[in-house]
């Protein structure tokens, strides 16, 4: 007597998600020098912008603490207060500006585009 059929079903946790899989374009040639360079560049620029966005929500985020702390009567001095009151007031705009130097001096960058058609081998 023959026992059911089993199929090994991968867990969910364990399978690699889309993003983290590098995909390889087999019918195109290896990435020339300039290529690299240009995709690297792309990263670094991508990379940056993400870390100075954070750099603001960070403000943002001590700007709500300090409003806390400015608030909070008489549990902490009043030089702490008056500071941190400052500090809730300036950091807000300092994060705006942070964001609009960077909108305006490297606008998010667009990934170049590739010719429909390879060039041909000379």
């Amino acid at each position: 007597m023959a026992g059911p059929h089993l199929t090994v079903v991968p867990d969910a946790q364990a399978a690699p998600r889309i993003a983290d899989v590098e995909l390889y374009n087999l019918s195109r040639g290896p990435e020339t020098t300039a290529a690299r360079i240009r995709r690297l560049q792309l990263e670094a620029r991508l990379l940056a912008r993400e870390q100075v966005e954070a750099l603001g929500r960070d403000l943002v985020a001590l700007a709500d603490r300090a409003a806390e702390i400015a608030e909070g009567g008489e549990a902490y001095p009043a030089g702490v207060r008056e500071l941190a009151a400052r500090m809730g007031a300036d950091l807000p705009e300092k994060a705006k500006s942070l964001v609009a130097l960077l909108d305006r001096l490297s606008p998010a960058p667009v990934e170049p585009r590739r010719p429909l058609i390879p060039p041909r081998a000379r």
